[in-house]
């Protein structure tokens, strides 16, 4: 199983938008990541400096986010697009879509979803609630 460290992920997205900006080929997760940071450009000023930026602690509690993690999340939930995982997602993330008439809306809604599911889990010590986590986004469209 694939477990990367806060430094391997920092690393990936880090790579992925000099490769972009160098005219670089793009090659297997970064051909996915990069149309993600495309729609974050306030993001890619922490994406050319790594040195400033590879070691930075956002606090979330003092409303700052962390531009890692919120392009982390994005990715998860692109891949669960592509495979359908859970079952259903792809279906009701595109009706959202459709209806919010902007996909990039309707990723951040699922993602209030996912994390509130998240949340719950870590809160309560329970295992993550699927079919919740489907409802919730349901209940959107």
């Amino acid at each position: 199983m694939f477990n990367p460290s806060r430094d391997d992920v920092r690393t990936f997205m880090f790579e992925t938008w000099r490769k972009y900006r160098a005219g670089s080929g793009l090659h297997g997760a970064e051909t996915a990541l990069l149309p993600i940071i495309l729609e974050h450009p306030e993001y890619h000023a922490v994406l050319e400096d790594p040195d400033t930026y590879a070691a930075r602690t956002w606090h979330p509690e003092g409303g700052e986010t962390n531009p890692f993690m919120h392009l982390s999340f994005h990715l998860a939930l692109a891949e669960q697009r592509a495979i359908d995982q859970p079952p259903g997602i792809r279906a009701a993330w595109t009706a959202l879509a459709e209806k919010l008439g902007e996909p990039h809306e309707a990723d951040h809604a699922v993602l209030d979803c996912l994390l509130e599911q998240l949340w719950k889990t870590q809160r309560h010590g329970t295992p993550f609630d699927v079919q919740a986590y489907l409802e919730a986004v349901r209940r959107l469209i």
